[in-house]
């Protein structure tokens, strides 16, 4: 068993091959928390959190980081404009990106370290690399000169000659006007913290820097996050870390973009959509599985038709599991191991299309098995199917879906009520064989998202495509 990775830096497919053997480090580019998220933000937190259930699945234990930026500019410039203190800002949208995480099923982190807790490391980091000349203060701003590190642009490979020259407006005291800013003098209004070169506030990309190191020590296995971040930050990161004297990561894993008319789904654009809108439209299961079922390499564009196709292949995967579990009972427990074709998929670079076009394979074998009364071939494919949904977040009948607290379960008892009443009046018709009556029935559920299926056992409900 090998898992594999496309590894930006290499740009190819890696054998995966950790710091410490049975162990994976991984370090993903949290929020930064000037705004409540939108589906595109957390696309990236959803992929890493199916790469980590994958690597608990192959039995590795799992070390996960995601960090919280929660000090920059668009923040002070928020809280400037809503005339809020900046930190109630962000932790304001710090609770909107974990309230997020949480509806779509994601994992908790293991350490979810701020940026403001770790002023000191970054200090201590900023002065190592002033005293090995790859650092320098001015007018108590602190720089990275990048033209100090040979390894400068490995990640994005860029020539740093070729490289325009970027205008930034009231910076002085550069020596190279690439060089980027590790530390920001304070200025009038805006939040600081002391330092051996005055008060100020951290850069960004010093502050992922100095929290990998805390957390993952000088060597770990994999930093993700979103393409647009490989250039200027990952690459910062990569400079600061090793002139440091760090190994830093071994592998750099980035999703792509959820789209809206070919353009990066943004605030800045006005096309964001935000999950916190998104939940009250659709259930949360369903875009869990619009969001993680893609590659994670593969841009997803976004659009209503395509999550009414992903709601309407979840419900065929949701019905066969409700179908044996009226035949077989709720006892019924996932497979110990995943099948193996869904497994090869997975090793080959988190390859998810390829796992779920197993998963759909085994429904249609059930779904066969059940119209063949097979009931034992039936529950050996529900077993596997759900083996395969909870390594991908995705089994419905998981604590998670159902509501911990059984609220979960009472809300769809409520509603299966609700909607036997129906039905009732429906079968009633068919009686008497008021056919244009039933048929009205259907079609008025129908509209309503719900799917009828007609069985010896009577009729059953399931959500279908709205």
């Amino acid at each position: 068993m090998t898992i594999r990775l496309y590894d930006t830096s290499a740009r190819q497919i890696r054998d995966f091959d950790p710091v410490k053997p049975g162990c994976v480090s991984i370090y993903l580019c949290g929020a930064t928390v000037q705004a409540a998220p939108h589906i595109g933000h957390i696309r990236s937190g959803l992929n890493f959190d199916i790469m980590r259930r994958w690597f608990e699945y192959r039995g590795y234990e799992v070390t996960f980081v995601r960090n919280v930026t929660d000090i920059d500019d668009k923040i002070i410039s928020k809280a400037r404009e809503q005339g809020r203190p900046w930190w109630s800002i962000g932790y304001e949208n710090e609770r909107a990106f974990n309230d997020g995480y949480t509806a779509l099923g994601c994992l908790p982190p293991s350490y979810e370290p701020r940026a403001t807790g770790h002023v000191t490391e970054m200090v201590e980091m900023m002065r190592a690399l002033i005293e090995r000349g790859h650092a320098y203060e001015a007018d108590g701003s602190v720089y990275f000169d990048v033209r100090s590190w040979p390894g400068y642009l490995e990640l994005s490979k860029q020539d740093l000659d070729e490289m325009r020259q970027p205008a930034e407006e009231g910076i002085t005291g550069k020596r190279d006007p690439r060089d980027f800013a590790m530390w920001k003098a304070t200025k009038p209004g805006e939040p600081d913290w002391e330092t051996p070169w005055g008060r100020g506030r951290p850069g960004w990309h010093l502050e992922c820097s100095a929290m990998a190191h805390k957390y993952l020590g000088s060597a770990f296995d994999i930093h993700g996050g979103g393409l647009d971040l490989i250039f200027p930050h990952h690459e910062n990161e990569i400079a600061q870390a090793k002139a440091f004297g760090d190994e830093f990561a071994r592998y750099w894993v980035h999703n792509a973009w959820v789209t809206m008319s070919g353009e990066k789904m943004s605030k800045s654009l006005g096309n964001s959509v935000l999950v916190s809108e998104m939940v009250k439209r659709w259930r949360p299961i369903v875009l869990r599985y619009y969001l993680g079922t893609p590659h994670y390499r593969s841009t997803i564009e976004y659009s209503e038709e395509a999550l009414r196709e992903a709601e309407a292949a979840f419900g065929r995967i949701e019905g066969f599991l409700q179908r044996v579990t009226e035949l077989a009972g709720k006892s019924v427990e996932p497979a110990a191991e995943v099948p193996p074709a869904f497994a090869e998929a997975m090793d080959d670079d988190l390859g998810v299309p390829g796992a779920l076009a197993v998963v759909h394979t085994t429904v249609r074998q059930g779904n066969s098995a059940l119209a063949a009364d097979d009931k034992d071939a039936a529950v050996a494919r529900f077993a596997e199917v759900r083996a395969m949904l909870g390594v991908l977040g995705l089994d419905p009948l998981d604590a998670h879906w159902a509501g911990e607290s059984g609220q979960g379960e009472d809300l769809h008892g409520v509603v299966d009520s609700l909607v036997r009443l129906v039905l009732d009046q429906r079968e009633s018709a068919r009686a008497r064989k008021d056919w244009a009556t039933a048929d009205a029935i259907r079609d008025q559920l129908a509209q309503a998202g719900l799917a009828i299926e007609d069985s010896p056992q009577g009729p059953r409900w399931t959500l279908g495509a709205r």
